[in-house]
């Protein structure tokens, strides 16, 4: 079985409809918070563009969670930004019933600048317990560029999700949303924030606190597998300090990454056992690559192609990793 472990909400316009209004009016006056109707067969008809490519693709199961460059968490009111998430999650909720057997659901969760973890715990719960969510996304800058940010990963300000990820047995995905600095794109905001998470998360007492907490950096790992002889470097500094190399297998990645190169370097630095394929097809990487013909994101192939991983290796990458990370995998 091949398992997705990263794809994103293919929705009908309507949805995003109701975005521009919660956005046009802040959600004043009320009436611009009343939820759409959306027929099941109009899902469905989207749904079918998306189990064709995944079809195509040779992917069996895609773990969904709403679009992070939609998630709007730096807008004000916080009402809005927590009516959106609820209902992106809610469509998603939907899909999974109309398919369970190849979309299974993972959950935003409504963060804002400066507020506390409440209704993002508050919707964590009500997503796993309710829906049938197996996980969530985890924004390390609601900011979403614009500062100032909240502590890092690492920081007990965080502790309140992280005990309820634990009581849940449910895993983070760190994912930023979109970004309004004029000096990063939103790729590029994505892979800073991985990058600043993973450094937090392991100079920090997290694990010490929660051992059982599960972590996944997407996108390869930021920028962090690719640098990891400058903190290899400063760890050796301190003879008892843990190698960073041994660090870095605390948390899982994923394949979300549209360089063979890249993948390779991953796979021999954190090892096949911590690595989830993941692609986000469709997403940004669904262009054609102009030198093999496939996608960009088509990385099923790609996997395969790399002689030293083992068949137990490759099953570890498509599927079984997958299964240990995500516990309540429901196929």
């Amino acid at each position: 079985m091949i398992i997705d472990a990263h794809a994103h909400l293919v929705a009908p316009p309507e949805v995003y409809v109701y975005q521009a209004h919660l956005l046009a009016s802040r959600g004043s006056p009320v009436q611009h918070m009343v939820r759409p109707v959306i027929s099941d067969d109009l899902l469905e008809t989207h749904l079918q563009e998306q189990l064709a490519i995944m079809r195509r693709v040779g992917t069996d199961v895609q773990l969904v969670s709403p679009r992070p460059f939609h998630m709007m968490h730096s807008l004000k009111p916080e009402k809005i930004v927590r009516e959106w998430t609820m209902f992106t999650n809610d469509i998603i909720a939907r899909q999974v019933k109309l398919h369970p057997e190849a979309i299974v659901g993972v959950a935003a969760l409504p963060q804002s600048p400066g507020a506390d973890l409440k209704a993002c715990v508050e919707e964590l719960e009500r997503c796993v317990t309710e829906l049938g969510f197996v996980g969530c996304l985890l924004n390390p800058d609601p900011t979403e560029g614009q500062g100032p940010t909240p502590p890092g990963l690492g920081d007990e300000y965080w502790y309140p999700l992280y005990e309820k990820l634990v009581e849940l047995d449910v895993p983070a995905l760190v994912h930023s949303a979109s970004c309004c600095s004029p000096r990063e794109s939103y790729t590029l905001h994505f892979i800073n924030e991985e990058s600043i998470a993973v450094l937090s998360l392991l100079e920090s007492r997290v694990f010490e606190d929660f051992p059982t907490l599960k972590i996944i950096i997407p996108h390869g790992g930021g920028a962090i597998p690719y640098q990891m002889g400058r903190f290899r470097a400063w760890r050796y500094r301190d003879p008892q300090a843990e190698p960073f190399e041994v660090s870095v297998r605390r948390l899982y990645y994923d394949t979300c990454n549209y360089s063979k190169d890249s993948l390779e370097l991953l796979l021999k630095v954190v090892g096949p056992d911590r690595v989830l394929f993941g692609t986000e097809k469709p997403g940004t990487g669904s262009v054609r690559d102009p030198y093999t013909g496939l996608d960009l994101d088509d990385l099923k192939p790609v996997i395969q192609s790399i002689e030293w991983l083992s068949d137990e290796d490759k099953a570890n990458i498509f599927e079984h990793n997958a299964r240990r990370v995500y516990h309540r995998l429901p196929v």
